[in-house]
């Protein structure tokens, strides 16, 4: 038995097909009301492949728990389980932490050490549920491995959906990148997880690509009044945009992990059909959204270009990418309403890189960014 906390569309049409198809009977965990009363009232829903290879796969043999209304319960699953994981966010990671280390406190003395995998947009996002886990209890009862995650899911359209809304659609490509070294030779068995000694060239690749290419995509697109992803880099300007943005991320990648550069220009090209795939509409807003977390020190566009920056080598297009992230207004996204009031409150632009996006003075960054927020701010004068 596997516990899954996040009933999302990752959670229900990546990694729940994958450990239903390794065996694994499926407990999810969530605390959207509606989510779970689906869940418990209908017994499968389809994973709708997209793309080359693309097949339909059925989900079954799950049920479904309520993390706010029945903690108890989720304690008694993890205390019986094989494999906890998660698709709930990095943000939410340490909400769910104090009820995982109940349930791992649960476990008979005689079990195993059960695997806790996190399964996140983030840098080694099961150390950061671990250490909100080991605040109570040890730890000694889990196995904690870091893993990378690369699969697109389109905007949902629960009209068009079969069974009430929980079929999901989703592109055919996958990677799941999980560390085996925790393991000492004994991996979880998982179909469709490839285990790997070094984690990191895998997740910064995918972040510094998928994710930077993704994202430059929304915002340059939003800037220019798109709606779809896909119709804006159908204009090349734009495209041109995109690609010299992964153009810089590929530099770092190539120096640092030892990636050829026609490796890493091959999984470029891959990443733009898949970010401009027709049968995969998406949209510039959803795309964009939570563009605080979106500029964090450590991610998609801070991440490279600091690291880029001590190195020397240009930034030019990934601050671009920066300025038109900061220029994301849609009212319906919380972070994008929060970071607009940031820009509007008069702080300086040295305190609001720093507030930002953690980049400090003197890091060789730090002037770069500043500029590109003093630009900004200026468009509010």
């Amino acid at each position: 038995m596997a516990v899954h906390f996040g009933a999302g569309n990752i959670g229900r049409g990546f990694v729940a097909q994958f450990l239903h198809e390794s065996g694994y009977d499926v407990v999810f965990v969530d605390v959207i009301d509606h989510l779970v009363e689906q869940l418990s009232e209908q017994r499968h829903y389809l994973v709708h492949e997209i793309g080359a290879g693309a097949e339909d796969h059925i989900v079954d043999q799950y049920r479904a728990l309520d993390g706010d209304d029945d903690p108890d319960a989720v304690v008694a699953a993890i205390a019986s389980a094989d494999l906890v994981t998660t698709a709930v966010g990095a943000r939410a990671l340490p909400l769910i932490a104090p009820v995982i280390g109940r349930g791992l406190d649960a476990r008979p003395e005689w079990a195993t050490p059960i695997p806790v995998i996190a399964c996140e947009n983030a840098l080694n996002a099961t150390d950061l549920l671990a250490t909100a886990i080991r605040q109570s209890v040890s730890g000694d009862n889990a196995i904690f491995a870091n893993s990378a995650i690369d699969r697109i899911v389109p905007e949902q359209h629960p009209d068009a959906a079969r069974d009430g809304g929980l079929d999901v659609t989703i592109e055919s490509f996958y990677e799941w990148v999980i560390d085996r070294t925790p393991f000492h030779g004994h991996e979880p068995p998982i179909i469709g997880v490839t285990w790997v000694d070094d984690l990191q060239p895998f997740i910064e690749r995918k972040l510094f690509t998928v994710n930077t290419g993704h994202a430059a995509a929304a915002y340059f697109g939003h800037a220019r009044g798109f709606i779809g992803i896909r119709e804006a880099l159908a204009t090349p300007e734009l495209q041109a945009e995109v690609r010299a943005v992964l153009d810089e991320t590929k530099t770092l990648l190539v120096e640092k992990h030892g990636f050829s550069e026609q490796r890493q220009q091959e999984y470029i090209e891959r990443t733009m059909q898949r970010i401009s795939n027709p049968q995969l509409p998406d949209t510039c807003q959803r795309v964009g959204r939570n563009p605080l977390r979106k500029l964090g020190r450590h991610e998609r566009f801070i991440g490279p270009a600091a690291e880029l920056a001590e190195r020397d080598q240009p930034i030019w297009h990934l601050l671009t990418a920066v300025g038109a992230a900061l220029r994301f207004d849609v009212a319906e996204d919380a972070e994008s309403v929060e970071l607009q009031g940031m820009l509007a409150s008069g702080v300086p632009p040295e305190d609001l890189v720093t507030q930002i996006t953690g980049i400090e003075p003197p890091h060789p960054l730090f002037a770069s960014l500043v500029e590109v927020f003093r630009l900004r701010l200026a468009d509010e004068r």
